[in-house]
Formats: structure tokens, sequence, C-alpha cells
């Protein structure tokens, strides 16, 4: 047929990205915060196991490309997190506990009248901020605690400028996921003590 050497072969075109890439970017959003939480100061340097074995689990599950498992793990140690026993975290790291609602009748809640669409575009705004606000408090940290971080400054000032805008900009994720890609790299996981114990109680 005339023009049939050049026709491109069935499923040839523009690379498609890989099936994970989000998966893979929803976990490593909720994976490095947590990391840096079981870092900061109340845990006095010996978070108890009961929390670094699920986030160990999900570090090694991500590695391996099982977001799924890797999801599970995070939600152990979100869990894990909302129990009393351990030091109360700052914010916006006490937002990596699980959410507890309060039971309340369905007419008490603001959203309740809201369509479908509202709603999620309600929790993914709320999802963005709280992106936005673990990324800025863990440069902080990061820097406080003596590691390089000022060439991140402009992803999180990109990100901040994007939710300037209603809803969730698209742009607004490149620069989040950047962040967390590159603390994932410098920002050594937290360590386990090198003596059997529980953690600190809440001081």
């Amino acid at each position: 047929m005339p023009g049939a050497p050049n026709r491109p072969p069935e499923g040839a075109g523009a690379p498609v990205a890989p099936p994970a890439a989000e998966p893979a970017r929803a976990v490593l959003r909720r994976l490095a915060p947590s990391r840096i939480a079981l870092s900061l100061d109340p845990w006095k340097g010996a978070p108890s196991t009961e929390l670094l074995d699920p986030l160990d689990t999900a570090a090694r599950l991500f590695g391996e490309g099982d977001f799924d498992g890797a999801t599970s793990a995070l939600d152990q140690l979100s869990v894990r997190l909302a129990e009393p026993r351990w030091p109360t975290l700052p914010r916006p790291f006490r937002d990596l506990r699980v959410a507890v609602p309060v039971p309340q009748p369905p007419s008490w809640d603001p959203e309740n009248a809201l369509g479908p669409e509202e709603k999620t575009a309600r929790r993914r705004r709320r999802d963005a901020e709280l992106q936005r606000d673990l990324a800025r408090a863990s440069l902080a940290w990061a820097k406080g605690h003596g590691h390089r971080v000022d060439d991140l400054e402009p992803d999180l000032a990109h990100a901040e400028g994007a939710l300037g805008a209603p809803g969730v900009p698209e742009e607004f994720w490149p620069a989040i996921d950047r962040i967390w890609a590159t603390l994932t790299e410098r920002v050594p996981a937290p360590r386990r003590a090198a003596r059997a114990g529980g953690a600190p109680g809440p001081t």
C-alpha cells in the first residue's frame, strides 16, 4: 500500500509514563515526611521500633515497587502515631496520624450539602496545603540540622505560589515531589536505638 512503509508500528507514538508513576509519587509524599517526623527532636533520637518497623517496611516495599504494600505499611504507621502514648509531634507532622473524625449528624457537616466534585476538590486542596506545610517544616528542620537544602527553597517558593490560585494547579506537584525525592536522598532514615527500650514518654 502506498505510504505503508512510513506508517509507525501499532502502539508506537509518544512515550507514555509508567503506570506506577502516580502511585509512586503518592507513596513518596507520605514516606518522606514520615521519615522526617520520626527524626524530630521529641523522639530524643530513639523512636520506638513499633514506629520504625512499619516505616522501614514502607521504605523497602517502595524501593521494590510494591506501592500497595508500602501504602499499607504507612497506614499502619499513621495508626500508631495516633496513639496517645507517644510524644506530641508539632504541626503539621501530627497530621500524618490517621484521622479520627468526631461522630456527628450529617446535617452538622458543613460539606454535607456539597456535590461529589466539590467535595473532591476541597479534599485535594486540603491535601495540597498539608503537603506544602510538611515541605516547609521539613526543609526548616533539615536546614537546622545541617542538611543542604538551599537549592530546594525555589521549589518550595514555586509550590507556595502555585497555591495562591484557586484549586490545585498541576505545576504544584512537580515542585513538591522534587523536595521529597531530594530529602529522601540527603536525610538519613531515623536511627534505631542502640539498646532495647520504648520511645520516651510524652513531654
